[in-house]
């Protein structure tokens, strides 16, 4: 039974991997599961078996990109040696960067996302989430070193990811280059922290 469960999970991983490499190249609409099937060499009605549709195929597909995201922007969160503005502005440049990198590595990502956004808002909801929860972080280290005066970190993070959700979002990536929205990042940053900071009596 243990065997059996592997070779599921094993050829669940194949067929989300052969998906993901065609949404990045031809989009999720131009991509059938019959591709999919053959690229993981099954058939159509064998790859049911597995997912029910090819919806289903791209929410884990998102879930994997952005968990892959959360994990860049944790290690934002831990690195050592770095005061709580540094290292809020190394968390939305890092942000930034990971998807310019992927809005350009991939352009067809967008259209994934528009998917997600509407039939699995609740991905979307528990990633936004996970990101509030590293600023929160950041603000309490912040706090905690004297740096910051944040009363309520969780909502002050709620009002921070709002501020930043555009350096995350690949709609917008195509718009200006990366050395560009790197400098409003430290523009936007920069405002945010003159909010957060302590008052020096």
């Amino acid at each position: 039974m243990e065997n059996t469960a592997i070779r599921i999970g094993d050829t669940r991983c194949q067929i989300v991997a052969a998906a993901e490499a065609r949404f990045r190249t031809y989009g999720f609409t131009k991509t059938t599961m019959a591709e999919i099937a053959e690229d993981v060499g099954m058939s159509a009605a064998n790859l049911y078996r597995y997912f029910e549709n090819k919806q289903d195929i791209a929410a884990v597909c998102a879930n994997r990109c952005m968990s892959e995201q959360i994990d860049v922007l944790r290690d934002v969160t831990q690195q050592p040696g770095l005061a709580a503005g540094e290292r809020l502005v190394s968390f939305v440049l890092a942000m930034l960067r990971y998807t310019h990198e992927q809005a350009s590595e991939h352009p067809k990502i967008d259209e994934l996302v528009q998917i997600i956004a509407k039939e699995h808002q609740q991905l979307v909801h528990d990633k936004n989430m996970a990101i509030r929860e590293l600023i929160a972080e950041i603000l309490v280290q912040g706090n905690d070193s004297g740096e910051f005066d944040v009363a309520d970190a969780e909502d002050t993070a709620h009002a921070i990811y709002s501020a930043i959700a555009l350096f995350g979002i690949p709609l917008f990536m195509p718009l200006y280059s990366l050395g560009e929205f790197e400098l409003r990042v430290k523009s936007v940053v920069k405002l945010l922290i003159r909010g957060l900071a302590k008052v020096r009596e």
